[in-house]
């Protein structure tokens, strides 16, 4: 089964995961924990004080572990991505999930994390939420976090336009609340999908399953009657209230602190989940977070860029950019004109970015060193910077206009210019350099 124990299995037999049996407390210590093994192995916490589940993190915290989840390499997570959205299937319906095989009424069963000294509260931060398209029947599935209030509701992160709040807008415009379903637990490509911005009337789970070869199941319940990944470890089901809301805030993708908002109730019907269940903790604004946003994104832009302009190589969202704001595209350039072009491009791709550098095939542009080498060496700030006032920007940025949600924002061309001598800007090589070891000179 295409489960969150089988990609566990995976990750073990590879010696990437840790198990922690000292015992851990949700408040603050496995935030630290996870912090310290941040860009390393996944950790998987088997004695939790306040709770008899277990409980993973940094799951899909670097590039490799990404790449396993969807079946793939390093080199190839973006073709992966890009067709697995062009071949998306849904997944077969099963009458029973191994998630029915217990029940309670209490949320606060779960190891639910504090992670940050001036957040609001603990936080569910890998919660998946499924509701009904109102207007074609389908799925979505999409990432929520989530703060417990009581044993039986939660606040439920929204961002207003995306499609779970439309969903809800839509609900409650007809006087009603939105039934939904939440997972906690479940296959990295799930989560993969989910953070992946879908058409509106899309089903993500389709993508999911094709990532995973076909192999997911769904099964149905019973009050929702919404469908689910059969072998999530935690599904619980309830609706969010369309007539109330509660403050909370919390840390965003760039480690910094929301402000302060009143969000809506999640109300729980039915709390499910699988015997000796493992609850999934993702610590905001660290790789495994960023990465599961960014690298849909960043697959977007390398099939969106590479069919606009064939010239196109790779586009990397960087690391310093929290893999959302900053982009860096490598190129074969063919005329002086083709780096502004295509920054125009990228911006309209992906509008939450900030800033835009492009530069050449020999630029390595997931190297800060190689492409700050280029900006040193190739770009004239009077003729290579472009830059955009006033302009929709990301909700997360702290120094943009956050009631406008407006940004400046910066292209840079960072390649060679077809005009001048190209000997100039030739990297001078060494010949047969990899051929030597230095084991036989140096003793």
């Amino acid at each position: 089964m295409s489960d969150l124990r089988n990609y566990i299995s995976q990750i073990k037999k590879i010696n990437d995961l840790k198990i922690i049996k000292r015992k851990v407390s949700t408040k603050f210590e496995i935030a630290g924990i996870t912090a310290k093994v941040d860009g390393s192995h996944a950790v998987l916490f088997e004695n939790i004080k306040e709770s008899n589940f277990h409980l993973v993190a940094n799951l899909v915290g670097t590039r490799k572990r990404f790449a396993l989840a969807m079946g793939g390499t390093e080199n190839n997570i973006h073709a992966k991505i890009i067709s697995a959205i062009k071949k998306a299937k849904h997944p077969r319906i099963i009458p029973s999930g191994k998630f029915l095989e217990n029940k309670s009424k209490n949320l606060f069963s779960m190891p639910i994390v504090t992670h940050f000294e001036k957040e609001s509260g603990p936080f569910i931060t890998s919660s998946v939420a499924y509701a009904k398209n109102p207007e074609t029947g389908k799925q979505n599935s999409s990432f929520h976090r989530m703060m417990p209030i009581d044993k039986t509701h939660f606040t439920i992160r929204m961002v207003e336009g995306r499609h779970l709040h439309r969903c809800f807008v839509d609900a409650k415009e007809h006087g009603e609340d939105l039934k939904i379903a939440i997972t906690v637990g479940v296959h990295p490509a799930i989560l993969i999908a989910g953070a992946y911005q879908a058409e509106w009337g899309k089903d993500e789970i389709d993508i999911a399953n094709s990532l995973l070869g076909g192999k997911l199941t769904l099964t149905k319940l019973p009050f929702s009657g919404l469908n689910v990944p059969s072998g999530s470890e935690i599904v619980m089901e309830g609706k969010i209230l369309r007539d109330k809301t509660h403050p909370e805030w919390m840390v965003e993708m760039l480690q910094t602190y929301d402000h302060k908002r009143s969000q809506p109730v999640f109300e729980l019907e039915n709390l499910f989940f699988r015997t000796n269940p493992i609850f999934h903790d993702v610590l905001s604004g660290y790789s495994e977070h960023r990465l599961l946003m960014g690298m849909p994104i960043e697959s977007k832009l390398n099939g969106e860029l590479k069919k606009a302009f064939p010239q196109t190589l790779k586009v990397s969202m960087t690391n310093g950019g929290c893999n959302w704001l900053h982009a860096v595209v490598q190129i074969k350039k063919k005329s002086d004109s083709d780096p502004k072009k295509i920054i125009k491009k990228t911006f309209d791709s992906h509008r939450s970015l900030k800033q835009v550098t492009v530069v050449d095939e020999d630029i390595d542009p997931t190297s800060a060193e190689s492409v700050e080498y280029a900006m040193a060496t190739r770009f004239q700030a009077d003729k290579d910077l472009m830059i955009l006032k006033k302009v929709r920007g990301s909700s997360l940025d702290p120094s943009s206009n956050q009631k406008k949600l407006q940004t400046a924002k910066m292209g840079i061309d960072a390649t060679r210019s077809l005009s001048k001598r190209p000997e100039g800007f030739e990297l001078a090589k060494i010949p047969k350099i990899n051929k030597i070891n230095l084991e036989k000179y140096i003793q």
